[in-house]
């Protein structure tokens, strides 16, 4: 029977405030499932003309699916955060484009009409889980020469696209660096982030970053440095390599977080009277040299804006995940974009917010739907991010307030 594909759209979407990985972090002693369902449970409240029962698939995605990211996490966390049990839901790994996938799986599902309503989220817990921690990779990577070995240190590929693209030098990641934590610093002070935020009971048994042991409650994101200076990202060691331009400072640090958001299509969304504030448009998934995966956005980028007769000037906002200052550098110069257009990340990203992982991908539809309501003018945004193993994803959206 033929059928019509339907209009997909993001309805709403919420995170956790990031902490910093480590036994000190806001989440040293948080599960990763509950963070994820406190992100579930604040997306219901947050909707109530969304009956529970109409949410058709909960995807969640972890990069490290094991202990407290584990037991198939999306259908777990839909359990314990009280969704009916008639509501399936699966796990997702994309590495870093986790949470992006689990947003582009569930709209293939609803465009097709298996599903109405989804939750599409992500969940890194690296403080339990740090990155690789479990893996086993089979050694026919390196022994028959598939990869090159520095592809399996994602530091080491940010050190290899420097190499690739020399006019990236550490001075200019520094100084995009600092841009980032300057601009989530004015984000912060004008209250743009804080609308979908989470706050997360948080325990400690020992005094850190609450200041005492006891309960407290995250409340904001943990990684930024609003002091940093031009002067302290120069005198940063390079550890991937030695006399190398890659620091803790150029790039998004190892981190913990959740986010998740509600899609559905725009039918159901009107039925219910649920805001629609965007619509997905195209989504495109690239493959490249995995020892210099952050060039991975831009065939990514190029597949959607040629399969939309699109070009980049179309667009009016761009979210790039900042894994590394090199990786948002070689894609703004190979489209000719100015190291500090007003349209990339206008209120900072991954180097100041953090980076847990699978959950970032949502992080950026969260801030680009945001943006899209303050720019009423702009009419197509991306989100976009490098991806472990020599990958790259690219969603195209189009503002519902244009």
């Amino acid at each position: 029977m033929p059928r019509t594909a339907r209009d997909v759209v993001f309805v709403d979407g919420v995170r956790t405030p990031f902490g910093k990985a480590g036994p000190k972090g806001l989440y040293a002693e948080t599960r990763a499932d509950d963070m994820i369902v406190s992100v579930i449970r604040e997306l219901l409240r947050r909707n109530p003309a969304l009956p529970p029962e109409r949410i058709g698939e909960v995807a969640v995605a972890a990069t490290t699916q094991t202990g407290d990211q584990g037991l198939t996490i999306g259908r777990s966390a839909a359990i314990l955060a009280g969704l009916p049990k008639s509501v399936p839901g699966y796990a997702i790994d994309r590495m870093c484009a986790g949470a992006m996938t689990a947003v582009t799986t569930t709209a293939g599902s609803i465009a097709l009409g298996a599903t109405d309503v989804a939750v599409a989220g992500g969940v890194e817990h690296m403080g339990h889980h740090p990155m690789g921690s479990g893996v086993d990779p089979n050694p026919r990577f390196v022994a028959e020469r598939l990869v090159d070995p520095s592809a399996l240190s994602m530091g080491a590929t940010a050190e290899n696209l420097h190499d690739r693209f020399p006019a990236i030098t550490r001075a200019r990641a520094d100084a995009y660096a600092l841009a980032s934590q300057r601009k989530v610093a004015a984000a912060y002070a004008a209250g743009q982030i804080q609308p979908d935020l989470v706050p997360v009971a948080i325990r400690s048994a020992e005094a850190g970053y609450t200041g005492s042991m006891g309960w407290g409650l995250a409340t904001a994101d943990e990684p930024p440095r609003p002091d940093t200076t031009i002067e302290a990202l120069a005198g940063l060691k390079t550890p991937f390599r030695p006399h190398g331009r890659v620091t803790a400072g150029n790039s998004a640090g190892l981190n913990d977080g959740a986010t998740g958001c509600v899609i559905a299509a725009q039918d159901v969304a009107a039925e219910l009277g649920l805001d629609a504030r965007m619509r997905l448009i195209d989504f495109s998934f690239a493959g490249v040299d995995p020892e210099v995966m952050g060039i991975g956005p831009v065939p990514a980028t190029e597949a959607v804006l040629a399969r939309n007769d699109l070009t980049i000037d179309d667009i009016g906002l761009i979210e790039v995940n900042e894994a590394f200052a090199v990786q948002v550098l070689a894609f703004l110069d190979h489209f000719k974009i100015a190291d500090d257009d007003p349209r990339v990340n206008p209120w900072g990203g991954a180097i100041a917010l953090g980076h847990p992982l699978a959950s970032s991908g949502v992080r950026l539809m969260i801030q680009l739907a945001r943006e899209f309501a303050e720019r009423p003018a702009v009419r197509y945004g991306l989100t976009t991010m490098c991806v472990g193993l020599g990958m790259g994803g690219t969603v195209l959206w189009e503002n519902l307030h244009a």
